[in-house]
């Protein structure tokens, strides 16, 4: 016979009886043994009643732990106790290309082409020199970058903060401005690693539709009405969908986030390499305003840096977080971004690798074309293919070595699709992907050879 855990016992031990409190509590007993594997948890109703807050917050409280593998159960047979390790993981990334050893095209991660970015011996010799190299100030951004990004910058800010990555940023946002339970809107589809940081976080996922402008503001406006805590989406290039937010768009959302508290996260993933300019809410709402411009995948991934912006204050709370641990990104990889985004050259090898992209981008859908799948031509280093199953389309994929992104892993409500990278297409072997992208669409393929 299953034991239940004893719910007089269980309230006295939790002495916070927010969904924070009640998840670290659990989580507490359950890792010290206290509450042993495969014990039944009290009804979320009765705990709620003891503890006198709402079954939503325990609820809460307990999705957080079943995220986490601790909890498992929900209906009549109740919640139990599953696992005693509480290791919180990135589970829709962690996922992406593990296709085995058979693969003949990798074509999941949208990665940018090493052979494109920028050379860095001059930039890190620039970084070398800053004059505030080894200094244990814990400074936001270094002056030079700050220097060099304000000019650049989509609105006038107020401070602005470097960070390791675009991620890191992302995450740090969410960790020191959410608590678990908090709702939040974002993008669906969306960036995959942006769905696990909002799991890890124990918020309430509130998927937005977008079409080809980005966002729908009827949409917004109906889950506004949830008060959610924060709004997350990426004003340019979508790295799912390729879309980007026009100046019509951002000003149809600006208004449905007027009268509104919502924090507003501006996730520029794409940075340099998008061929569209950012139309920040940061104009309209810059007390609320947080600004992700990483610069990655322009300038190269293992630089790991990117500039958030924001208020005075909500910038000095992301610093005080990263006092925790790493306290500054390297000045060295910050002065190197800023020689870079002041030299000509480099930003010439930045118009042409989005050139480049481009054109790898038409040809792969002028292959798609010419076999009778029309596709709109949007932008970013993939393209976005609606299936008829994505479930089919992987199989199919993978029988012919062919690896790519389901929608699944970036998606919670959107229609079946699968994501293309043509960042490093073999061309090669251009043909054959062509046709068994059209095969795995679901669609017939009718090659046309006047396309």
């Amino acid at each position: 016979m299953t034991q239940s855990v004893d719910l007089e016992w269980l309230s006295q031990q939790i002495t916070d009886a927010s969904v924070k409190g009640i998840t670290h509590a659990a989580s507490t007993l359950i890792r010290d043994g206290q509450i042993a594997v495969g014990m039944q948890m009290p009804a979320v109703r009765e705990l709620a009643e003891r503890l006198g807050v709402s079954p939503a917050t325990v609820s809460a409280a307990w999705a957080q732990l079943k995220k986490q593998k601790v909890l498992a159960g929900k209906g009549r047979s109740g919640v139990w106790v599953s696992g005693n390790s509480v290791m919180p993981r990135p589970i829709r990334f962690e996922k992406i290309g593990n296709y085995g050893e058979n693969v003949k095209a990798s074509l999941a991660m949208a990665s940018p082409d090493p052979t494109l970015l920028p050379d860095l011996r001059q930039a890190m010799l620039a970084g070398i020199a800053s004059p505030q190299l080894n200094s244990y100030q814990r400074e936001a951004i270094s002056p030079q970058l700050q220097d060099a990004v304000t000019p650049r910058w989509p609105y006038p800010a107020e401070a602005w903060l470097a960070t390791d990555g675009g991620f890191d940023a992302m995450n740090l946002i969410v960790q020191t401005l959410l608590s678990p339970g908090d709702r939040v809107v974002i993008e669906d589809p969306t960036a995959t690693r942006l769905l696990d940081i909002l799991d890890n976080i124990g918020a309430e996922i509130l998927p937005l539709p977008c079409d080809e402008q980005g966002p729908i503001p009827s949409a917004l406006s109906t889950l506004m009405q949830k008060s959610p805590a924060m709004f997350i989406y990426q004003p340019r290039t979508h790295s799912a969908t390729g879309h980007s937010v026009s100046q019509r768009r951002s000003a149809e959302l600006a208004r449905v986030l007027a009268n509104s508290s919502t924090i507003i996260v501006e996730d520029d993933g794409i940075g340099d390499l998008s061929r569209w300019p950012v139309f920040s809410l940061g104009f309209h709402y810059p007390e609320r305003v947080l600004h992700v411009h990483s610069f990655s995948k322009a300038y190269g991934p293992d630089l790991r840096l990117a500039v958030l912006s924001g208020t005075a204050e909500m910038v000095k709370r992301l610093q005080a977080w990263r006092n925790f641990g790493v306290s500054w990104t390297s000045r060295i990889l910050q002065d190197a971004v800023a020689w870079m985004l002041n030299d000509e050259q480099t930003q010439q090898r930045i118009q042409q690798a989005k050139a480049t992209y481009a054109q790898r981008r038409q040809q792969l859908l002028a292959a798609l074309a010419k076999r009778g799948l029309v596709l709109e031509e949007r932008d970013g280093l993939s393209v976005w293919i609606p299936v008829e199953s994505e479930q089919y389309a992987m199989i199919t994929l993978a029988a012919r070595g062919i690896a790519v992104l389901p929608g699944e892993r970036c998606s919670i409500n959107s229609r079946q699709f699968i994501r293309v990278s043509a960042a490093l297409l073999p061309f090669a072997q251009l043909d054959s992907i062509a046709d068994a992208i059209v095969i795995a669409s679901g669609r017939e393929l009718n090659l046309n050879p006047e396309l």
